[in-house]
């Protein structure tokens, strides 16, 4: 019977849970070399799972536990590449992995038994899905539920004023003694000097009364008490600009988000309604319309900003950091839809992929393309494209193209579309689901000749004849002689087999504009180092543009960022370089922007250009937006209101952040602005500002605007808190919560700003 066989199940996953619970003795692998066994055990609140050394008396005494609310998925068997390193030595069944959100390196785990890994790989598989499942009530119910147990020290379920007060601490908040009593005594209606769960509950309730909230509420109740549709109608119309079937959007606002039974009935909404519905997607900062695929995605590939990584297979530095697929995999879930591979040969025939030259470590080729293959449209349908950096000879040139053939399959496009003559770029939508190989081409577009001599890496041709006195100033001589030698010329030969898999992204060495817009194709791709093309964008920035509107540009970071930083997108952005290349696996403002820009549109990975950088003749020049026919500027007005339970930066117990917000916007020169809020001293819980900032947006097209938390420090440099970015044109005007997101870009829940927003024709 179907209920017989759901009962077994959920004893089954009991079960589960339970043996979680209990602990098991696991080995965590970090090498062939370091495998140290570790007491993993799933705590009380079902969503950390702590670990300890065999050794340690306490559970919290040698590790530092993890939420399963920072575990993304659960792979099983030898699915890591640290895992396939020790498979000779312990079977798949007893090994699975917990990859993570963010930028947190996997942890792989060998379980004694193939039954004790699966108890494990299913339980948390579980536990995946009860949290995704959650709404956001269900969530802050358990955001303070665990908050309860943090502070119940001596976990007899209950909390005295003296743990209250500590908990306040650790809640980063510092509160009046006497208020805090107040708000204690007020819950404790069993009168025991202490508070239960329930009761903590209520305490929190009040503790996060939103005066600010509840004010903008009672402006627009016709009783103060609740929101009729009218009064709800009034405040969508008025504040949030929402006029198009108000009436309608408020009924249904009320019927998604009011807790109350009663108050749907009537229809009305509370107060508790009114907040969940600020709190939630529809009341964020970022238009819902554009978190799915709203742009035209039939033009040229040439008419779109492409999410791009740089030295994929890196997880660390230049140097000597490691290399590995999970680069790939990490890219890929990002949304990056143009992946680099450094091509060397390697032992034993078959291609490597590092960083030529350098100490980082070596990889397959053959399992770069396997990854990519594999991952290449989790995330995204729309096409990706391998960008080759080819060091190798003719023999393992061939076992490329072997590998790419019968790893990708049909996924790699092999042929024009259609049959056509591939002298025009077809759009993301005609190469759904195809990945594309970008590299040189033996003689012509439609040629396919034996091997001939030419210069095989697309990179180098740019970097070495281009160390200019600030490329200088970046490092010291040492490196910049490491770089020269790095990025020397070669002239090699390029096998037919691979070259004849070029189609629709053919490599050029670029001479000039003049000499690109009389002889260039369409099809061919031209790369810049971050310098050369900052070179250009300033001597002919309107020449750039109408170079971008023909055909694809890659830019990458210069050779001298050994450590892996990054250069701004942005600049490289306004003059319409789609393929602006950036080390994704390093977290800060730059790729606070790229994954900011690259949140619209479906998170797809493209970017339709505004049209002023799609035309060939195009007058737009990034030094002079004013100059150009399309010339609207905008106002934008943010009044950042308050903040809401950010996050705690030091374990110290004293410890509290005095926040402020900094506003920051990205675009053409013009637009680049920056300004501040006061900060607020000790208070991370609840912080109101009420500042208003302006600033005047003359490309809203091109414009992002990112928000930063940082701890204000008078000594020494602020500390940072939170941030997230967006373009300007997905900005939803009115009363608006930002969620924030950590340096990683992972969410950082429930910690956010509300503000309000104004965005008018500037005169």
């Amino acid at each position: 019977e179907p209920s017989e066989i759901h009962d077994v199940s959920r004893i089954l996953v009991l079960a589960r849970l339970l043996r979680m619970m209990v602990g098991s003795m696991m080995r965590k692998v970090k090498s062939r070399t370091w495998k140290k066994q570790r007491h993993f055990r799933l705590q009380e609140d079902g969503l950390t799972v702590g670990y300890k050394s065999s050794w340690a008396r306490k559970i919290h005494s040698a590790c530092k536990p993890f939420s399963l609310c920072d575990v993304e998925a659960v792979r099983e068997g030898h699915q890591s590449e640290i895992l396939l390193s020790i498979a000779d030595e312990f079977p798949p069944d007893r090994c699975f992995t917990l990859v993570f959100r963010g930028r947190r390196g996997n942890l792989d785990l060998v379980a004694e038994t193939a039954a004790e890994a699966q108890a494990w790989i299913h339980g948390i598989r579980t536990l995946l899905e009860n949290i995704e499942n959650m709404g956001e009530s269900e969530k802050l119910d358990q955001w303070i539920c665990d908050w309860f147990h943090k502070g119940d020290k001596n976990k007899d379920g209950r909390m005295n004023f003296k743990e209250v007060r500590k908990l306040l601490k650790m809640m980063n908040m510092d509160m009046n003694e006497e208020h805090a009593l107040l708000l204690f005594t007020t819950a404790d209606k069993s009168q025991t000097d202490s508070l239960n769960n329930e009761e903590f509950v209520q305490f929190y309730k009040m503790l996060t009364e939103r005066e600010e909230v509840v004010g903008l509420f009672q402006e627009y109740s016709s009783d103060g008490e609740k929101l009729s549709v009218c009064d709800l109608e009034d405040f969508l119309r008025e504040e949030q600009l929402e006029s198009e079937n108000s009436q309608q959007r408020a009924s249904e606002l009320i019927d998604r988000y009011e807790p109350s039974d009663g108050a749907k009935t009537l229809p009305a909404m509370s107060i508790d309604g009114f907040l969940m519905y600020l709190c939630s997607s529809e009341g964020s900062i970022f238009n819902l319309e554009h978190k799915g695929i709203y742009q035209d995605m039939t033009l040229p590939l040439c008419h779109y900003f492409i999410c791009s990584s740089h030295n994929t297979y890196l997880l660390e530095d230049q140097l000597r950091g490691q290399s590995s697929v999970e680069g790939y995999i990490q890219a890929l879930k990002r949304g990056c839809r143009c992946v680099e591979v450094d091509c060397w040969d390697g032992a034993n025939g078959e291609p490597v992929v590092y960083h030529g030259h350098t100490l980082t470590s070596k990889i397959l080729f053959k399992d770069v393309v396997a990854t990519v293959g594999n991952y290449a449209f989790k995330v995204s349908e729309h096409p990706v494209i391998l960008s080759l950096e080819n060091h190798c000879g003719i023999d393992q040139q061939r076992v490329m193209a072997m590998h790419l053939s019968s790893i990708l399959g049909d996924k790699l496009l092999k042929a024009p579309l259609n049959g056509r003559t591939p002298y025009d770029l077809p759009s993301p939508e005609e190469l759904k689901g195809k990945i594309i190989l970008k590299w040189k081409k033996i003689g012509g577009i439609t040629d396919n000749l034996d091997a001939a001599e030419e210069d095989v890496s697309d990179e180098d041709e740019t970097d070495k004849d281009n160390f200019s006195s600030e490329d200088q100033n970046h490092g010291n001589k040492v490196l910049h002689f490491m770089q020269c030698f790095l990025f020397q010329k070669s002239k090699q030969s390029l096998c037919a087999e691979l070259s004849d898999l070029v189609v629709y992204c053919k490599s050029v060495h670029f001479r000039s504009f003049e000499h690109s817009r009389i002889h260039s194709k369409p099809i061919e791709v031209s790369s810049f180092s971050e310098f050369k093309a900052r070179k250009y964008l300033k001597e002919a920035g309107t020449e750039f543009v109408r170079h971008n509107a023909r055909q694809l540009t890659r830019v990458y970071p210069t050779g001298m960022r050994t450590d892996s930083s990054n250069f701004c997108p942005q600049e490289m952005w306004n003059i319409g370089c789609q393929i602006v290349a950036l080390n994704v696996q390093t977290a800060g403002m730059e790729m606070d922007l790229n994954d900011g820009f690259f949140r619209q549109n479906g998170s797809c990975g493209y970017i339709l250009k505004p049209d002023f950088l799609r035309k060939p003749e195009s007058n737009f020049d990034p030094e002079r937006p004013q100059d150009f026919e399309g010339y609207h500027p905008q106002r934008l007005l943010i009044r950042v209101i308050s903040g809401q339970q950010l996050p705690k930066l030091s374990k110290k117990e004293g410890s509290i952040v005095d926040p402020l917000v900094k506003v920051e916007i990205y675009g053409v020169p013009q637009d680049q602005a920056k300004q501040e809020t006061r900060h607020i001293d000790n208070n991370g819980f609840n912080p109101i500002w009420n500042e208003t900032l302006e600033f005047a947006i003359h490309t809203p097209d091109l414009a992002i605007v990112r928000f930063v938390v940082e701890d204000y420090d008078k000594a020494s440099r602020n500390d940072f808190v939170g941030q997230y970015a967006l373009p300007f044109k997905s900005i939803q005007p009115g009363y608006r919560h930002i969620h924030l997101l950590s340096k990683d870009g992972t969410s950082i829940p429930p910690s956010s700003l509300f503000v309000h927003i104004g965005i008018t024709e500037a005169s």
